[in-house]
């Protein structure tokens, strides 16, 4: 809790709707970017309610009954919608990564799964962070859902290589690129 303000920026949205649920509460604009153009086009199904796009019902439902607040799953879909301002293409190499767009700087950056997959090395990882700086307000927050010590994953038949690095290789790169770390939170895999 805490993090809340105008405009949050999911970098590396990928097809999915899940991070956003919540955040949707507590951000008036959300821009929603990922690097690959199926992702975007999927995302885009759902935010038409194309009748081809995935059904996120029971995640919505799941999500409403964690929060407690007795919104129907429906009004939370819509109100997610209607926070979704832009849908961009990004790439987290380039050192602006919405080029040619200019993104102007975000109350919140997140972003979920991504990193480890553009970054080879937590050399890369530290240079994407810096370039995060600039899409990042003053006082504003950087929120990194990342995976430890993978090599790989799979998504379907497909496997994608992963960055490999430890919470201290981590935390060494988000301090090497000017961040503090007000929280960090590390579940192990079972």
């Amino acid at each position: 809790g805490g993090v809340r303000g105008d405009t949050l920026l999911d970098f590396g949205t990928g097809p999915t709707i899940y991070q956003l649920l919540s955040a949707c509460e507590v951000f008036d604009n959300i821009i929603v970017s990922d690097f690959v153009e199926q992702n975007r086009a999927e995302f885009q199904k759902w935010l038409k309610k194309d009748p081809d796009a995935f059904d996120w019902t029971h995640i919505i439902k799941f999500v409403c009954e964690l929060e407690g607040n007795g919104e129907d799953w429906e009004k939370k879909a819509e109100k997610l919608r209607s926070k979704v301002k832009e849908v961009l293409k990004c790439d987290a190499l380039k050192r602006n990564p919405y080029d040619p767009v200019v993104v102007p700087p975000v109350d919140c950056l997140l972003s979920c799964l991504c990193l480890e997959v553009a970054c080879k090395d937590t050399n890369s990882f530290c240079e994407v962070l810096k370039n995060f700086q600039d899409l990042i307000k003053p006082g504003g927050h950087l929120l990194l859902l990342s995976g430890l010590n993978s090599t790989y994953y799979h998504v379907g038949k497909k496997c994608f290589t992963s960055m490999v690095a430890e919470k201290e290789d981590l935390e060494r790169a988000l301090n090497e690129a000017g961040y503090q770390i007000e929280k960090a939170v590390y579940t192990p895999r079972t």
